[in-house]
């Protein structure tokens, strides 16, 4: 069934938007998925907070230009599905490759990671990384970590200071 101009105009827009604003695209395929597990990765990748999006080709090449997705272009053959992530790329990247571990069917051909083309074996690598508030929260340990161990180092001279003082008390008594 053929699709409107309308309605054409407004899947382009809405990619367009959508390109502009992600930090992470990743370009799949997915021939033989079935529907229920169709709607279970894009449950998953919603959960993540990102956008899972099946278009012609044609229509995303449109929209593309002008984005750094226009870089995925070698990608843009065969019936492809584009997850779009927008604030964290590793939570996106996880539930791609943990679904790809589900379901072999779900082919990751590629994608761009804040205007850098990735491949297949980079996702996997970002799939490998902490989620950003535990980055975050190391990130914070270590910063603490120097402060708190100079103002040990620097309390431990008074309290020499007060053990030397009770040991001359102690021997004088």
């Amino acid at each position: 069934m053929a699709i409107s101009r309308d309605k054409k105009e407004a899947i382009v827009a809405e990619l367009k938007d959508k390109f502009s604003r992600a930090s992470i695209v990743v370009v799949a395929q997915s021939p033989g998925l079935t529907v229920s597990a169709a709607d279970d990765l894009r449950r998953k990748i919603r959960e993540a907070g990102a956008d899972y999006k099946v278009a012609k080709n044609t229509l995303v090449k449109i929209a593309a230009k002008g984005t750094d997705v226009e870089s995925l272009e070698e990608f843009f053959t065969g019936p492809n599905a584009f997850a779009i992530g927008y604030d964290d790329p590793v939570a996106l990247a996880k539930v791609l490759v943990e679904f790809k571990k589900e379901n072999e069917v779900l082919q990751i051909r590629g994608g761009m990671l804040n205007g850098t083309m990735i491949d297949e074996k980079a996702i996997e690598a970002l799939a490998k990384l902490p989620s950003r508030e535990v980055l975050i929260a190391q990130m914070l340990s270590v910063l603490v970590a120097t402060p708190t161990k100079f103002v040990q180092v620097l309390s431990g001279i008074p309290r020499k200071l007060l053990y030397a003082l009770r040991a001359i008390e102690e021997s004088k008594q």
